[in-house]
């Protein structure tokens, strides 16, 4: 038992349903805020360990709306600015930006299911990288 009164099963149960959730989140939009809510109510009274899942999710998911919303931008921008031919650059960009911050999002989703999985802390949950 923890501190909390739960296992190191059930403890781990809330971390994978928020990484399940931020998996299914691209399809939907709505599965990524449900999963931001559930860990921010959860990460002050968790273990040490899950602490850190819930802060590298927490971290995962505005890291990515941040750099969504850059990528977004340039093509909103970018597309008008086709017409003189200045938009390619900013289209091409902004179609890289969203395609690394996919891949990046996914390979941290599941990288934080591995490690919570085995239980252990997620090592650098302050981390812009993976």
């Amino acid at each position: 038992m923890t501190a909390a009164g739960f296992d190191a099963q059930d403890e781990r149960t809330l971390p994978i349903v928020v990484y399940v959730l931020y998996l299914l989140g691209p399809t939907n939009g709505l599965t990524g805020l449900i999963g931001l809510v559930i860990a921010y109510a959860n990460r002050d009274r968790a273990s040490p360990a899950m602490e850190s899942h819930y802060t590298f999710q927490i971290r995962t998911f505005w890291i990515s709306i941040a750099w969504v919303f850059i990528g977004l931008m340039l093509l909103f921008w970018g597309f008008p600015l086709m017409v003189v031919l200045i938009g390619f650059p900013l289209v091409i960009a902004g179609g890289l930006i969203l395609s690394a911050v996919g891949v990046w999002f996914f390979l941290r989703c599941v990288l934080g299911l591995i490690f919570v999985a085995r239980g252990e802390a997620y090592p650098r949950p302050r981390s812009w990288l993976v």
